[in-house]
């Protein structure tokens, strides 16, 4: 009886959680949990699976995030303005009077004397600001100066270059949208040109230069030109054994040429919001001058005789360091929420069956990042400014040559603190533009999402960023060489040409370069819609998965295949 009772009850005991001590001998507890922890494991990875399937772009309300963050800035935004403000009214007038105090023996203070003429005041006509510049000799003299010239032709050209970059944006990016490759395989050979021709230019003129050949030796300068183009060859070879990524990134700079060139738009927005980050820097500079004004003239001893001085107050140089860590805060804040901009608009094109996307797609992402995800965005600009002020911090020290075992070891981990924090932000901010998740959210679950469906987080701006910055740098240099040819043609302003052209290449440079940077998060974008298009098993652009299909595994994750969710393969048809 007891006996035919014992099975029962080892069974229910078996299947007890509440008790802790087991009845047979310990391997079958063991194998017993371990069965069960793996189908908890397998609960796990299938409710992984559904939260994933649900990724998409986010068209309706989104709520808040990140709230702390965005109220830690607010206040530093409201302190800088509070205190501005104070400083502004509480501004002592007589801070550029000092001159004209003087040391009072009977109040022990400094006393302003009435009646005080500086020196520059007592001759009128010299103090004139037009006197002041009539008397400079190129301007008296001769009003049409060569300097004149210059200035005007500078003026102009730096004028029709502002002009002209918007008509040469939108022709680099119709190149980029229809002949991408004619246009990357032309440049290439630009990044061997330009180093070969340096290279003999140096060698030639320092051969030719008395000086220069005298103090450097002609077997050390054909040591030089060896190496150099020992590195050159290196290039080539680089060239070579990467040529089948360079096709595979052609094709990726014209995918996203394509969807850029669908969302025109953000060439407006992008600028505007740029503008209006200087716009906000205006009041916080006047801040700073007030600011600087605020305090008092006091009496100094100095060898037994007194001198009246300037005296900041003691809370000056804490309100700069909030300004302008205010300041950069709001810069690297302003990046994020263009890329955030660049992003949902971006997102909304691909998952959208129009292939014009939604018609307030830019007016829809404004909203967002300005609204439920300024938290986000701010959080993400806080990582990147606390990252760039720790890296500045090192390189300083690492340029003062500190030496030791502690200054190695911190070195040591801020640069794996560095490694780690550029492979969380990578496509954050991507990914919380379309799914209006939080930073941490959006951190972990574009790592998973990778990870799932074998996929790099660096693999795509490896080469295509290098390839357009060459591509702008050679289309820049060009455009500076007909600047240059024009002006010692037409104009006749001999080697002031070459200083204009300069200035020139230095203004079309920064605007191609700003649209290097667009293009490039719209690369960033497509490819985590591609990635959650992949998760999902659908196919929202045909002639993305075309290209981006072809990517590489990441090999950091396919060692565990077998414990990741393999993906279903969308077809391609």
């Amino acid at each position: 009886m007891d006996g035919a009772e014992d099975p029962g009850k080892l069974s229910s005991t078996l299947h007890d959680p509440t008790n802790t001590q087991p009845l047979l001998v310990k391997p079958y507890p063991t194998t017993i949990a371990s069965t069960s922890g793996t189908e908890q494991e397998e609960e796990e990875e299938e409710e992984d699976q559904s939260q994933y399937l649900q990724i998409s772009y986010n068209f309706g309300p989104r709520s808040l995030k990140d709230l702390p963050i965005l109220l830690l800035f607010s206040l530093l935004v409201l302190s800088t303005f509070g205190f501005g403000i104070f400083a502004s009214v509480h501004k002592n007038p007589h801070r550029s009077q000092i001159s004209s105090f003087i040391y009072n023996t009977t109040s022990l203070s400094c006393t302003l004397l009435k009646n005080f003429e500086t020196p520059t005041s007592l001759n009128p006509q010299k103090s004139n600001l037009f006197y002041d510049f009539t008397d400079i000799p190129s301007f008296s003299e001769n009003p049409t100066s060569s300097r004149s010239s210059v200035l005007k032709s500078l003026i102009w050209t730096l004028v029709l270059t502002l002009i002209l970059s918007a008509p040469f944006v939108l022709s680099v990016l119709l190149l980029l949208k229809h002949y991408t490759k004619q246009i990357v395989y032309a440049s290439l050979p630009f990044f061997i040109i330009v180093p070969i021709f340096i290279n003999v230019y140096w060698f030639v003129a320092c051969t030719l230069n008395s000086t220069c050949s005298h103090s450097f030796p002609l077997a050390y300068r054909i040591i030089v030109l060896v190496f150099v183009f020992l590195i050159i060859g290196v290039i080539v070879w680089i060239f070579v054994v990467n040529w089948h990524r360079i096709e595979l990134t052609v094709n990726i700079v014209g995918v996203a040429s394509n969807a850029l060139s669908k969302n025109l738009g953000l060439f407006g927005v992008l600028p505007a919001l740029t503008v209006s980050l200087f716009v906000y820097y205006v009041p916080i500079v006047v801040f700073l001058i007030f600011a600087n004004r605020n305090g008092k003239i006091v009496p100094k001893e100095e060898n037994g005789e007194y001198y009246c001085v300037w005296k900041q107050d003691s809370w000056v140089p804490a309100y700069y360091t909030l300004a302008i860590l205010t300041m950069l805060w709001s810069a690297t804040a302003m990046v994020e929420a263009q890329v955030y901009v660049i992003s949902g608009t971006i997102a909304q094109w691909y998952f959208s069956k129009d292939d014009s996307g939604p018609q307030r797609g830019i007016r829809s992402s404004l909203r967002n990042a300005f609204g439920p995800s300024s938290g986000t965005i701010c959080f993400s600009g806080l990582l990147i400014f606390a990252v760039r002020l720790i890296r500045s911090v090192v390189d300083n020290a690492r340029q003062e040559e500190a030496s030791g075992i502690v200054n190695l070891i911190l070195r040591c981990c801020v640069n794996s603190l560095f490694t780690a924090v550029d492979f969380l932000n990578k496509f954050t901010i991507n990914f919380a533009a379309i799914t209006g998740e939080g930073y941490c959210s959006a951190s972990r679950m574009t790592y998973e999402l990778l990870k799932r469906n074998l996929l790099s987080a660096v693999i795509v701006e490896t080469v295509s960023t290098r390839i357009l910055a060459g591509i702008v740098l050679v289309l820049s240099v060009i455009y500076a060489i007909v600047v240059c040819v024009i002006l010692k043609a037409l104009i006749h302003l001999g080697n002031d040409a070459y200083f204009v052209a300069l200035m020139a290449w230095i203004v079309l440079i920064v605007i191609l370069g700003f649209f290097v940077h667009i293009l490039d998060n719209v690369i960033d974008t497509v490819y985590v819609c591609y990635a959650i298009d992949r998760d999902r098993g659908e196919v929202n652009k045909q002639d993305v998965h075309q290209v981006y299909v072809h990517l590489p595994i990441s090999r950091s994750h396919s060692h565990r295949a077998g414990f990741v969710i393999i993906p279903r393969s969308p077809p391609l048809v």
